[in-house]
C-alpha cells in the first residue's frame, strides 16, 4: 500500500462563514468499502447537523478523529485507499472546493454574477458552471489579522473589530466570498471582513443587509470586552475563578456540558438580540373555540388528505393575514444606515426544540402559499427538524417567527426576538377555561398570545394592531376569508 493510492477527505466548507464542525457519528470504519456519494459521517456546525458523502470509491484506511471531536474546515478527517495507485497522497475532495496554489503573478478573476454558482452545502460541492475561476495563490501561513479572525470564529477570545483591509483577503482554506462591487466597497468602508459574513442573497451572494448585520453583531460582541476594560481590577479575579472551577468540580454531584455547535450559536444570538434590540411584549387572552372546531373540520377535508392539520396551521395563517393588514411589522433594523428595512415577503420562522438545541427554520415566501401548501410546508419543516436534518439555508433569511410554547403546557412567555427580525409571536397552551360567551359563563377553548417586538421600529400602536388582528382571526376564523 503506497501513499500514492490514498486520498484524504477533508472537512468541507459549508459556505456559511463557519470554520469548524463537530463529528457526531461515523457510518464507516477502517476496512469498509465506500462508493462515490456514500454518506460516511454526520457533522454538526453552528448552523445545523448535516451528512457528508465521500466523493470517490475505495476502502477506508483510517478515521483521523473520533466522534465528538471538533475539526477545523480543511482538515483531513478520513483516509481512503483508492484503486489505480496514481492518486495524490492528499487531495481536497470535490465537494469542499478548497483553494489551490497558483503562480504568484496570477490574481483571481472577478466573481461572475451570472456564473450560476450556488452556496457550498456540506458534502455536495458547487453547481456546475460555464465560468471558471483562475486559481489563486494560497499563503503558507495566516497573517496575524487572519489568525485573529480565525480565533474569533472558533470561539476563542473576545471579538475585535476587523481592520479595514481588502475584503478579498480570505482566511486560508476559505473561498473568496461572493459579493457585488458596491457591497465589497461598503464592507471595506465599514471595516467588515467578508469572510466572516453569512450570505443570504440568491446563490450565496452577500448583500448590503448582510454587511450591516455583521456590523451590528460586531458592536454587540465588543460590548463585553469594553466593560472588562472599565473594571480592570476585577478581571484577573474573575479569570482566576474560571480557572479554579474545573479543579473543584465534583463529578458525582455535578455534570458539565460543553456548549458548542447549534447550542453555542443560539446562545450567542440570543444574548446579542436581548441586549441590542429594545424588547416590548404585549399579551392577549382569546377564545379559540371556533378555530379548534375548524381544525377538526379541515382534518376531514380531502384537500388536506395526508397533511398535518393542527392549531399552529391556522395560527400561522392568522399571523400572515395580520402582516398583510399591517405590513410595517415585517421589517428589520439597519444599525449602520439607521434605517428601517420593510420586507415585502414573509419568510415565516417556526422555533423548534431539538436534542441539539433550539433552531428556527423558516418557510420561504409563506405569504404566497395556500392553506394546504402551508400545511405541507409546516409538516416538512417539523419533520426535518426532529430528524436533525435542517439545512443551514433553511434557517437563513427569516423575517418573523412563531414559537409554540403551548406544546409544553405553558400558558405564555416573553419570547426573545430572532436576530434580524422585528417580532416574534408566542402561542400558549389551548385548554378549557370558564369564559363569558353570549352573556353566560361557559367552558371555552382559550389561549394566551404574546407578541414581542423591537421598539426601535415597531411602536405600541403597530404591535397592538398585529396582536389584536391575530386574536380576532382566531376568535372568528371566518375573517381568514373576509380579511384575506
Amino acid at each position: 500500500m503506497t501513499n500514492a493510492s490514498v486520498r484524504e477527505f477533508k472537512m468541507p466548507d459549508v459556505g456559511e462563514g463557519l470554520t469548524e464542525a463537530e463529528i457526531l457519528k461515523w457510518y464507516v470504519q477502517p476496512g469498509d468499502t465506500v462508493t462515490d456519494g456514500q454518506v460516511v459521517c454526520e457533522v454538526e456546525t453552528a448552523k445545523a447537523a448535516v451528512e457528508l458523502p465521500i466523493p470517490y470509491d475505495g476502502v477506508v484506511r483510517e478515521l483521523h478523529f473520533p466522534e465528538g471531536t471538533t475539526v477545523d474546515v480543511g482538515t483531513s478527517i478520513i483516509a481512503v485507499e483508492v484503486a489505480g495507485g496514481d492518486a495524490p497522497a492528499e487531495e481536497a475532495p470535490a465537494p469542499a472546493a478548497q483553494p489551490e496554489p497558483a503562480p504568484a503573478a496570477e490574481k483571481p478573476e472577478p466573481e461572475s454574477e451570472g456564473s450560476g454558482r450556488q452556496p457550498v452545502l456540506v458534502g455536495y460541492g458547487v453547481a456546475t458552471s460555464s465560468t471558471r475561476r483562475r486559481p489563486r495563490k494560497q499563503p503558507a501561513a495566516p497573517s496575524p489579522a487572519a489568525a485573529a479572525v480565525q480565533t474569533e470564529l472558533n470561539g476563542h477570545g473576545p471579538a475585535a473589530p476587523a481592520a479595514p483591509a481588502a475584503p478579498a483577503a480570505a482566511v486560508p482554506g476559505e473561498q473568496r466570498p461572493l459579493a457585488k462591487p458596491p457591497v465589497r466597497k461598503l464592507a471595506k468602508d465599514l471595516g467588515v471582513d467578508l469572510t466572516t459574513v453569512t450570505p443570504t442573497g440568491p446563490g450565496g451572494i452577500i448583500t448590503r443587509e448582510d454587511v450591516h448585520a455583521a456590523v451590528a453583531a460586531r458592536s454587540a460582541a465588543t460590548a463585553a470586552p469594553e466593560a472588562e476594560r472599565q473594571a480592570p481590577a476585577a478581571a484577573p479575579a474573575a479569570g482566576a475563578a474560571a480557572q479554579a472551577a474545573p479543579a473543584s468540580y465534583d463529578a458525582s454531584r455535578e455534570t458539565r456540558i460543553p456548549v458548542k455547535g447549534v447550542r453555542k450559536a443560539t446562545a450567542a444570538a440570543m444574548v446579542g438580540s436581548a441586549f441590542t434590540a429594545p424588547h416590548v411584549t404585549e399579551f392577549v387572552t382569546v377564545d379559540v373555540t371556533r378555530t379548534m372546531k375548524l381544525v377538526e373540520e379541515l382534518k376531514q377535508d380531502k384537500e388536506f388528505a395526508g397533511l398535518r392539520v393542527n392549531p399552529l396551521l391556522l395560527i400561522a395563517k392568522a399571523l400572515l393575514v395580520a402582516i398583510k393588514r399591517n405590513p410595517d411589522i415585517n421589517a428589520s433594523w439597519d444599525e449602520a444606515a439607521q434605517e428601517i428595512v420593510v420586507k415585502h415577503y414573509v419568510n415565516l420562522g417556526i422555533a423548534a426544540a431539538t436534542p441539539r438545541g433550539l433552531i428556527v427554520p423558516n418557510i420561504k415566501d409563506a405569504h404566497t402559499k395556500t392553506l394546504p401548501q402551508l400545511a405541507e410546508a409546516l409538516g416538512e419543516l417539523v419533520s426535518t427538524a426532529r430528524e436533525g436534518k435542517t439545512s443551514p439555508a433553511a434557517m437563513q433569511g427569516g423575517t418573523i417567527t412563531i414559537t409554540n410554547v403551548g406544546v409544553f403546557g405553558v400558558d405564555t412567555g416573553t419570547p426573545i426576538l430572532n436576530p434580524g427580525e422585528s417580532a416574534i409571536l408566542a402561542v400558549g397552551a389551548i385548554k378549557p377555561q370558564p369564559w363569558v360567551h353570549k352573556g353566560k359563563v361557559k367552558p371555552r377553548q382559550v389561549t394566551t398570545l404574546a407578541l414581542s417586538f423591537d421598539h426601535r421600529l415597531v411602536d405600541g400602536e403597530l404591535g397592538s394592531k398585529v396582536l389584536a388582528d391575530v386574536a380576532a382571526i382566531l376568535e372568528q376564523p371566518k375573517r381568514l376569508i373576509t380579511w384575506a
